[in-house]
């Protein structure tokens, strides 16, 4: 990434309690939602130019950030209210930010290029998508404010088709390279184990 000062640019994990449903049989859903958010902020958290910030409606996130990393606090949502909840929390919080990128806190071996490719995107676009397997998104970046037309959730099944149906013009949403979440127990196999990071996901899988 450009060497932009670290206030123009944020990315948000964000965490809802219904993410412990990826945990495989014999992982408690609540050690697995632990470990895979917090994988998901380290990798975050080595962005240089980014100013990481958790998004959360599960209590006790705070013990997986670094000090001084905002965490803030949202209602159990899903779909389209829980994006625009968190992008607007965010923008209250970091009004400086103009730039943003909201991550889905159970995508904890993502390689960190993958954002910054989010980020060059909204040089000629005003919203970007990193797309899910099996449909959803991974990421989602804006600049800001968020645009009144996108009306977008994490899972919605094709978010680039959808924000493109909405959008005033087609080339206003950008996509990138596609990911994976861990969103159901038979997820975790999508796993890359020759990536380096997600060091909490592996050891709770390896016991």
């Amino acid at each position: 990434m450009t060497s932009e000062r670290t206030e123009d640019r944020l990315v948000a994990v964000v965490v809802t309690s219904s993410m412990s449903a990826g945990a495989p049989p014999g992982i408690d859903p609540g050690s697995f939602l632990t470990a895979v958010v917090e994988d998901t902020y380290e990798l975050v958290s080595t962005l240089d130019f980014v100013t990481p910030v958790l998004v959360t409606s599960v209590p006790g996130m705070e013990e997986v950030v670094w000090p001084g990393t905002p965490v803030l606090e949202i209602p159990e949502l899903s779909g389209a209210p829980l994006v625009r909840a968190a992008f607007e929390v965010v923008s209250a919080a970091a009004p400086y930010a103009g730039q943003a990128v909201l991550l889905s806190g159970d995508a904890p071996d993502l390689p960190p290029l993958l954002i910054g490719k989010l980020f060059r995107a909204l040089g000629s676009a005003g919203l970007a998508v990193c797309p899910a397997v099996e449909g959803g998104a991974v990421a989602i970046a804006t600049r800001s404010p968020w645009p009144d037309w996108a009306e977008i959730g994490f899972d919605d099944p094709e978010p680039v088709r959808t924000l493109r149906a909405l959008a005033p013009a087609s080339w206003r949403v950008a996509t990138g390279p596609g990911w994976h979440r861990l969103r159901a127990p038979a997820d975790v196999h999508r796993l890359d184990p020759g990536l380096e990071g997600w060091d909490n996901t592996r050891a709770l899988l390896s016991v």
